[in-house]
């Protein structure tokens, strides 16, 4: 059944007019990632990763090994800021020292303060015009330069 609920997820946040932000606050992965594909805006956590499949999974499958996770985790660029130069997400959020997990109100600050910088620039655009924001957005998901 969880094809199912992600595919029913996905389709509302497509149908959605509203603004739909996304966080990455430790780690995304699995089916359940391909739904944060679909926001208006995507923040991760300075020490967060995002991938459809872990690199434990990916090296099993390439290299029917899981030994070779290190290697999987490269090339999968799964870190905030190979998410950010990708276009993966929109804005990698500082986590307080130590990680976020030393300063809960601190990182749920900063956390705050980011949503309501991202929802924002959507104050003076219809549900239509957020809705094709959203699809510009997903468009974009996958194309480089040719050199990633």
């Amino acid at each position: 059944g969880q094809s199912e609920a992600i595919g029913t997820a996905i389709a509302a946040m497509v149908r959605s007019g509203g603004p739909i932000i996304a966080s990455i606050t430790g780690e995304g992965g699995s089916g359940g990632a391909l739904a944060l594909g679909v926001a208006n805006h995507v923040v991760v956590l300075e020490f967060g990763c995002y991938s459809v499949i872990s690199p434990e999974g990916c090296a099993a499958i390439l290299w029917r090994d899981g030994a070779h996770a290190a290697e999987a985790a490269k090339q999968l660029k799964i870190t905030a800021p190979d998410l950010l130069r990708l276009g993966v997400v929109d804005e990698i959020i500082p986590e307080p020292a130590g990680g976020a997990h030393r300063d809960h109100d601190e990182m749920a600050r900063r956390l705050d303060e980011s949503i309501w910088k991202a929802l924002q620039q959507f104050d003076d655009l219809s549900p239509d015009e957020i809705r094709e924001h959203r699809y510009q957005r997903f468009r974009k998901l996958g194309v480089t330069g040719g050199d990633e």
